[in-house]
């Protein structure tokens, strides 16, 4: 394990925007983990450090970091078995690409994650905001983590009820008293993927929704219409400084879902029993067109609506990018968008 102090954070990051770290190491081999807590321990007063991935899910502050920042970077994919309810078990350590587990899981004929093929970032951060697309999501396959819990000072490993998965939620999100450090998942062997559940999807392999088709044309599929909406990160030059989807799309209530409706906004139901309507739809629907210029160096991409940094932008300007959609969308639609991205920093 290498500790590097002062380092920029925003080549770290795939908005490419924030001020350095006090302290950052990055951890390559599980077994050092120790020596980060004891570095902590010497060096945080007390406090709780940051983790970072893959960065493409942060907004790091303009001053930096003042607290130890851990960059996990462990890889590791172990296909334990059938633990005999037809499901097959498969232990990855934290800092494993997620986009390479999942080719990893198709090669190997296990379905229950194609549908999350080119969602950047490590495995890890997946339970943090129960990652999904596409009709999956975390919480259909994860069976436990394994974390260091900082309040406790000791390894824990908590079931997936224990995680507390919702809707792009968990316990973990917004919260550093976990590190995560590798997880426990039970997928299911299969030539086939699981039904295609999205029209986008259908389309692009040709099929009727619903249908289930090998796992590997399944994926290529996902990534095809990933990357016509420029959520593939390094596919688009001019839109490469993403951090993806930046609201969730909001949940509605009975009155707002029939005044939508009427405007064909797309409301549809999701796995935790919420109505929900495109945050999408919502940006556009403020008037924000593709390319839109909202705050100094942030604008809206040129292929989805989500926001995305150019030269000159800063954490400071992004934000206030965010608060503009934000405010924006409430007055003209009456919904309140919520951020996802993490901000870090001070």
């Amino acid at each position: 394990m290498r500790v590097i102090h002062g380092i920029p954070l925003a080549p770290w990051t795939t908005l490419n925007i924030g001020g350095p770290a006090a302290s950052f190491a990055e951890l390559r081999d599980a077994a050092d983990f120790p020596d980060f807590v004891a570095h902590t321990a010497a060096r945080a007063d007390g406090r709780t450090p940051v983790c970072l991935g893959g960065g493409s899910n942060v907004l790091v502050g303009d001053a930096g970091c003042s607290v130890p920042v851990l960059r996990m970077a462990t890889r590791g994919v172990r296909i334990l078995g059938d633990r005999g309810d037809g499901r097959v078990l498969v232990r990855v350590e934290a800092g494993h690409p997620l986009w390479e587990l999942v080719d990893t899981t198709v090669a190997e004929g296990l379905i229950g994650m194609e549908m999350l093929a080119g969602i950047p970032g490590t495995t890890g951060a997946t339970p943090v905001q129960n990652v999904g697309a596409y009709g999956q999501e975390i919480a259909d396959t994860l069976v436990e983590v394994t974390a260091w819990d900082w309040r406790a000072g000791r390894e824990v490993v908590l079931d997936a009820a224990a995680c507390g998965l919702g809707h792009r939620t968990s316990v973990f999100k917004g919260s550093r008293r976990w590190t995560l450090l590798s997880l426990l998942f039970a997928l299911r062997r299969s030539p086939l993927s699981a039904p295609v559940g999205y029209r986008s999807v259908a389309e692009e392999l040709d099929v009727a929704v619903g249908e289930r088709v090998p796992a590997a044309d399944a994926a290529r599929a996902v990534l095809a219409v990933r990357r016509r909406k420029g959520m593939v990160l390094d596919f688009c030059d001019v839109d490469r400084r993403s951090v993806g989807s930046v609201f969730l799309s909001p949940e509605v209530t009975a009155a707002q879902i029939e005044g939508l409706r009427e405007l064909d906004a797309p409301v549809n139901r999701f796995p935790d029993g919420s109505t929900r309507v495109s945050a999408s739809w919502l940006i556009r629907r403020a008037g924000f067109g593709l390319n839109h210029p909202v705050a100094k160096g942030v604008r809206v991409s040129s292929l989805h609506y989500t926001l995305v940094a150019d030269e000159g932008a800063s954490a400071a300007s992004f934000a206030e990018a965010v608060d503009t959609v934000l405010h924006e969308v409430r007055r003209r639609t009456g919904v309140t968008l919520t951020p996802e991205i993490d901000f870090i920093g001070d």
